[in-house]
């Protein structure tokens, strides 16, 4: 049976913040709140932590894994990105959008799409997520809560832990998200592509 944590959305208790990467530094998987949806992850370099995630939410091998960092500097370093993807990331980041480029070497194969050898990206803009990515010092390698055969993820606490407070480690409990999930956009080639339009807005680039 997993933890639950409450913490506090604007202000996160520092204490609690440790406890949750300590779990993640031993391999556990969390569930915390961003600025879109609840999402689940664990620490970039674990598999068996990311296997466990797969289980979940029953990921095919395709599924882009996102890696949610602390800043520009730390996208700089997992994703290959030119200068007209660096001023669109620049001007909607933190937000609720999901960007796919070009994996660095810095990215564990495993985490890649296979076909494409692509990574998802993001900077949330939610307190909990970010005091989180500063304790951990790293990305948290993470995916929606969204189970399968669900139109829609998880966004209430109490459902969480009622449908997923088994399968994992620690559930932050930061009161209700939105129910959206992030807009993914792809930034590989001389145009954005919008691959998912969620909670972000992408109207400029229609």
């Amino acid at each position: 049976m997993g933890q639950t944590l409450q913490i506090h959305p604007d202000n996160p208790q520092l204490r609690l913040i440790n406890q949750v990467v300590a779990v993640m530094r031993k391999g556990g998987v969390v569930v915390y709140p961003t600025d879109s949806c609840y999402a689940i992850g664990c620490h970039i370099g674990d598999k068996a932590a990311q296997d466990k995630i797969r289980k979940i939410r029953q990921l095919d091998d395709n599924h882009d894994f996102t890696l949610v960092c602390r800043d520009l500097s730390e996208i700089s370093l997992y994703a290959k990105i030119d200068n007209s993807a660096y001023k669109i990331i620049k001007s909607l980041t933190p937000g609720p959008y999901t960007f796919i480029l070009k994996a660095t070497r810095e990215v564990p194969r495993r985490l890649q799409n296979p076909k494409r050898k692509t990574i998802g990206l993001r900077i949330p803009d939610h307190p909990v997520a970010l005091a989180l990515l500063e304790a951990l010092g790293e990305p948290i390698m993470s995916s929606t809560l969204q189970m399968p055969g669900d139109d829609l993820p998880l966004s209430d606490p109490d459902e969480i832990n009622d449908r997923v407070g088994k399968l994992v480690d620690i559930v932050i409990d930061s009161g209700p998200c939105e129910l959206e999930p992030t807009s993914v956009i792809e930034l590989m080639n001389d145009y954005p592509v919008i691959r998912r339009r969620g909670r972000g807005d992408v109207s400029q680039f229609e």
